[in-house]
């Protein structure tokens, strides 16, 4: 029998040893759990359980801890055992430990004369999960290398790593792009010198993992309706009115009862971990709560953080949240979810409506997607259900039923006293009849141009769709309208307000802003729309929001998408064209 003194002691262990750890456990386990006979047999048999239990822990726990670390069985101080809460705290005290493959070196003085570029990447990541990355940069094989493990290995980890502390992977990707762009990422130019929005997407672009990108600025198909999402916004022209005291303007509005200091809101976005590992949503969450410019955060039922850090990060209940929820097959999961959206004190809940499956993205498709590293943690799937080959957008969606109906809304309002709004409207016969349903409201939407390619521009649909609801007397404070897809300016904000929306949502643009600088860059961005809506107020010639109507835009080339206007430049050299495929080398 292996005695529980043998453990500390130095050996490798084969794949085989694990399974015979496994083998030993399950026998014993069943073993224990047999018993017949007297009394006193019984006895004996317990004694034997007993006996047994603890010899298969002893033997079957000391082959896993020796299999764990069979790579790592030089160290000159093995048996030392790191929290990594002492990781992570080393990064305050501005030393270099780091994780690798399941062990912690200390890195301070780590040099590689024939590499500088690569230890700077390397040194930058202290107090992280930097296995993928080292791997990338030196190989798996180095690790093997007994001299670098006696001069910088100290231990190996207790516990995991956060995910927040673990640097993201890196996929199809070259090592010098690696290098790259990991310095560029710790090259960021300081917040004072980001003047708009495009500014956080033309970084991002240059620095975030092909993964990332690829997931964050797909479109479906050949992105017409991504393009023209924003491009829309280009055909309404503005009728300024002048000689008005325009000394003080008031951004403020209310939102689903709540009030806001400015008419927008952080559309669901998933996966921000993808972009900024440190925090992801919670950044958000803090940004969205500054003092004097509270928006609405719409949470993502793919979220990487949970919805209870999500929301403890709010600064205070005026802080408004909502749930954007994708509906499960299984409608006692969906149900489930959300009665706890309901006791985390969520505001409303918006409803996904244009995803009875996912558009044909295929940006995103090229790149190869596992569930496993990063996220989602609102919406946990079965590993067994998610193909490896698919893109993180199909990974994630397969448990969304495509049967999802009318009559399932009009039961969702039994099971919730949130207020119900559904997302993805496309059409003004669609926003009558939600009205007509008592629904909260609904938010016009394509999607970001990710499902449906050529399906309208949400602008021109809210055109049509006000006249609408006021000829049928459906018109009121109690249906709020709200639009997303293709809003990069304040001008663009304030167009969608005079055509009759309440709340105005971006998403992409706080992705960006978010994986660029974390909270700051969060606040950054809304600090940036809500001087460029101030602005245009002035210029327009209106001092609170409650003044925009349709009598201060030009509609006449909204419809006629013929009309050639002066090229965006930001919009177009931030805007990458999808690849088709390449041959091989």
């Amino acid at each position: 029998m292996l005695r529980a003194s043998a453990i500390g002691r130095k050996f490798t262990v084969s794949a085989a040893h694990r399974t015979l750890a496994l083998g030993i456990a399950n026998r014993t386990i069943h073993r224990c759990s047999y018993s017949t006979g007297s009394p006193t047999t019984k006895s004996t048999t317990a004694k034997r359980r007993v006996k047994y239990f603890a010899t298969a822990t002893i033997i079957a726990g000391s082959i896993l801890f020796y299999s764990q670390h069979e790579r790592h069985n030089n160290f000159t101080n093995d048996s030392a055992v790191i929290p990594q809460r002492k990781v992570t705290a080393q990064e305050v005290l501005e030393n270099n430990w780091t994780v690798i493959d399941g062990c912690v070196y200390d890195l301070s003085n780590f040099a590689n004369t024939a590499d500088p570029s690569a230890v700077r990447v390397i040194k930058s990541n202290g107090g992280k999960d930097i296995t993928s990355i080292y791997f990338a940069l030196f190989g798996k094989t180095s690790l093997d290398n007994d001299i670098f493990k006696k001069q910088y290995a100290i231990g190996i980890l207790s516990g995991k790593m956060p995910s927040d502390r673990v640097v993201p992977k890196y996929s199809s990707e070259t090592r010098d792009e690696v290098i790259r762009k990991e310095i560029l990422k710790n090259s960021l130019p300081p917040l004072a010198n980001i003047i708009n929005v495009y500014d956080f997407e033309n970084l991002a672009s240059k620095f975030l993992p092909h993964q990332a990108w690829a997931y964050y600025s797909s479109g479906s198909d050949d992105e017409i309706s991504l393009r023209e999402n924003h491009s829309a916004y280009h055909r309404i022209f503005f009728k300024p009115r002048v000689l008005v005291d325009v000394s003080n303007v008031d951004t403020s509005t209310t939102l689903l009862g709540k009030k806001v200091d400015i008419p927008i809101f952080v559309a669901a976005t998933a996966l921000m971990q993808l972009g900024n590992p440190e925090k992801a949503e919670v950044n958000v969450a803090k940004g969205c709560g500054q003092a004097g410019l509270h928006i609405p955060q719409m949470i993502s039922t793919f979220s990487s953080n949970s919805i209870e850090d999500i929301t403890a990060a709010k600064s205070s209940d005026k802080q408004a949240q909502w749930f954007q929820l994708y509906v499960n097959g299984d409608r006692k999961v969906t149900k489930d979810l959300i009665q706890k959206v309901e006791a985390l004190g969520l505001d409303a809940l918006f409803v996904t409506v244009d995803v009875p499956l996912t558009g044909h993205r295929e940006k995103d498709l090229k790149i190869k997607f596992s569930t496993a590293d990063n996220g989602p943690s609102v919406a946990q799937k079965k590993k067994k259900d998610t193909k490896q080959d698919n893109g993180a957008s199909k990974a994630l969606t397969k448990f969304i039923d495509p049967s999802l109906s009318w009559n399932d809304i009009i039961e969702f309002k039994k099971h919730t006293k949130l207020p119900i709004v559904l997302k993805g409207i496309q059409r003004a016969e669609d926003v009558v009849k939600a009205a007509e349903l008592g629904l909260a409201g609904v938010v016009i939407s394509n999607h970001g141009g990710r499902q449906l390619d050529f399906a309208r521009a949400p602008v021109e649909v809210l055109a049509e769709s006000v006249p609408e609801l006021e000829k049928r007397g459906l018109r009121s404070d109690n249906f709020e309208l709200f639009i997303d897809g293709g809003i990069r300016r304040g001008t663009d904000i304030l167009k969608a307000l005079c055509l009759g929306a309440k709340g105005v949502g971006l998403g992409r643009p706080f992705m960006y802003a978010n994986s660029c600088y974390g909270e700051e860059g969060v606040e950054k961005a809304i600090s940036l729309l809500k001087e460029e809506v101030e602005t245009s107020m002035r210029l327009l010639g209106v001092t609170s929001i409650d003044q925009l109507g349709p009598d201060l835009l030009d509609l006449s080339t909204l419809r006629n998408r013929s009309v050639s206007v002066a090229r965006d430049s930001l919009f177009a050299d931030t805007y990458k064209t999808p690849t088709l495929a390449d041959f091989t080398e």
